[in-house]
């Protein structure tokens, strides 16, 4: 129980002192996380608007895939990247195996169907409301995806919250194409997940109270917004 007790006492000690690899830390994981987020609503928006209202061949197989690669294992979107980016695949000539972008890069993939599936409910359910109304005013499609996507912004906060909780979560991907590198590569979780495994549970603590804090406010934020737009407050 000592080694515990001592453990979580230089885990405290860690962000009182703001440890400067503790910081470096947090630091990139919030730059890979938030630009991974946001990489993937400006792709998931449009697209789950357009999946919600379009109307074009293909549409449904593409709604199948964008619900199926909602269940993306992480690993295996690391290994496909990683076979992408390794000096043999075919995008090897860009260097981006083991960086900061490659990482980013696997969240995008991870991230974006969950927005898009997420935009496509809340922009159908609303399209089924204001259709009529659009089409006396003539709009055309793209003016229709616009005033949906408009109305809907509440709940498209509430989808990229989600993507932002399950960026922050995720390990299997960005370790296989981060590799991990202390000073470089290393996030949060790929930290935490080293850390333990070598006995060095101070550091892994400290991380693991800010990612627990971090998704303490997420779901706040997320149940806060679901009670202002109508849904149900659970989850």
């Amino acid at each position: 129980m000592s080694a515990f007790r001592d453990a979580i006492s230089e885990a405290a000690g860690l962000i009182v002192r703001a440890d400067a690899d503790f910081l470096e830390i947090v630091a990139l994981s919030a730059q890979v996380t938030g630009l991974a987020v946001l990489i993937a609503c400006l792709i998931g928006f449009p697209l789950g608007a357009l999946l919600a209202v379009g109307r074009f061949r293909g549409r449904g197989a593409l709604s199948v895939l964008v619900n199926a690669a909602m269940g993306l294992p992480p690993v295996v979107v690391g290994l496909a990247l990683y076979m992408l980016f390794s000096r043999a695949g075919p995008l090897g000539v860009l260097g981006l195996l083991y960086t900061p972008t490659a990482m980013v890069i696997a969240q995008v993939v991870l991230v974006t169907p969950i927005v898009a599936a997420l935009t496509r409910q809340v922009v159908a359910d609303l399209d089924a409301e204001f259709s009529e109304t659009l089409r006396a005013l003539r709009a055309t499609r793209a003016q229709a995806m616009t005033t949906l996507l408009w109305e809907a912004r509440p709940a498209l906060v509430t989808a990229a919250l989600a993507g932002l909780g399950r960026a922050m979560a995720e390990v299997g991907a960005v370790m296989i194409v981060g590799g991990n590198i202390d000073h470089l590569t290393r996030v949060m979780t790929t930290a935490i997940a080293l850390e333990t495994s070598r006995g060095e549970l101070s550091l892994a603590l400290a991380l693991g109270l800010v990612l627990l804090t971090a998704s303490l406010v997420i779901n706040g934020a997320l149940m806060g917004l679901r009670q202002r737009i109508g849904e149900p407050a659970h989850g």
